[in-house]
């Protein structure tokens, strides 16, 4: 019952919003609704940490051999940045995909340590991308963050507190594990998380694996170990899927030659860039590229 309210919530703010919210909306800082009518194909992107939860349709998320299935009633925890490829495989005009995402902030879980500590749940199926039933208590704490979009005095008041909240109710929740590690700045997952930082920060540029084990404070054999438990992939494969995502991006606004987007991502030859590309994408880079001639 307490979900289909809360989707009912969300319909009714989608409904009001019109056109202005065919696809989706950002109806307050931090949360987004998003609207699918029909299946979408699979496509390569890079989740930031999130909560999303499923209030109608179905969608299914790879990342590296791992699959992850999403429907109505469940949310999805994504603790790390990491490349996945993703679709939504359950939706109609009669019946869209109905989400409901909100970016996750290491600030707000750091800031709950001192108060909760390691919360006494198991953490030794902590995984960077999980799936549960969402506690109703979730729910409810995202149904007042939504009902701030109303009213700009109380959205002033209540945001931080608000968002406060829903972090430790995740933090609690059986998905939240990954999350729990990340409070201790000592942990590997922390330890990820700053490697992850300084690669998306340097993307463009020649990463040395050594140099970013002791910038984040690791050995080389074991960053290697945790960044693939954690990402699904190596730390040169994660700069190149950012690479290469950057490039799509470029590509698709059609301002820049191709040769010019793969040297600015930092490319020094262009049919090598090609073939990544191709790989990754499945279509060369000129039919985004021709698509906005």
């Amino acid at each position: 019952m307490q979900l289909n309210n809360f989707q009912r919530q969300v319909e009714d703010f989608l409904s009001k919003a019109g056109d202005c919210a065919l696809q989706g909306t950002q109806p307050v800082d931090g949360l987004f609704l998003l609207r699918q009518f029909e299946p979408t194909s699979l496509e390569a992107t890079l989740y930031e940490p999130v909560i999303c939860l499923i209030l109608q349709g179905q969608k299914e998320i790879y990342a590296g051999e791992t699959l992850v299935r999403v429907g109505p009633g469940e949310s999805l925890v994504v603790s790390h940045d990491i490349p996945v490829i993703s679709r939504i495989t359950v939706a109609n005009p009669k019946e869209p995909y109905l989400a409901v995402i909100v970016r996750l902030e290491l600030k707000f879980l750091r800031a709950l340590y001192d108060e909760v500590g390691s919360l006494a749940l198991d953490d030794t199926s902590s995984r960077t991308l999980t799936a549960q039933t969402t506690h109703p208590r979730i729910i409810d704490t995202l149904s007042r963050y939504l009902l701030l979009a109303d009213d700009p005095v109380e959205r002033r008041v209540l945001l931080t507190q608000v968002r406060r909240e829903l972090h430790y109710r995740i933090l609690s929740s059986p998905h939240g594990a990954m999350l729990r590690k990340l409070q201790d700045h000592r942990s590997h997952a922390s330890h990820i998380t700053r490697a992850i930082a300084y690669i998306r920060t340097h993307f463009r540029e020649s990463i040395v694996v050594p140099e970013l084990a002791r910038e984040v404070g690791l050995s080389q054999t074991a960053l290697y170990k945790h960044f693939k438990r954690i990402t699904q992939t190596t730390p040169i494969q994660f700069q190149k899927d950012l690479r290469l995502l950057e490039a799509k991006r470029l590509l698709l606004l059609g301002e820049d030659s191709i040769s010019e987007v793969a040297f600015e991502i930092g490319y020094e030859s262009v049919s090598q860039f090609s073939r990544e590309y191709s790989r990754k994408f499945g279509s060369p880079p000129s039919n985004e590229w021709n698509a906005r001639r």
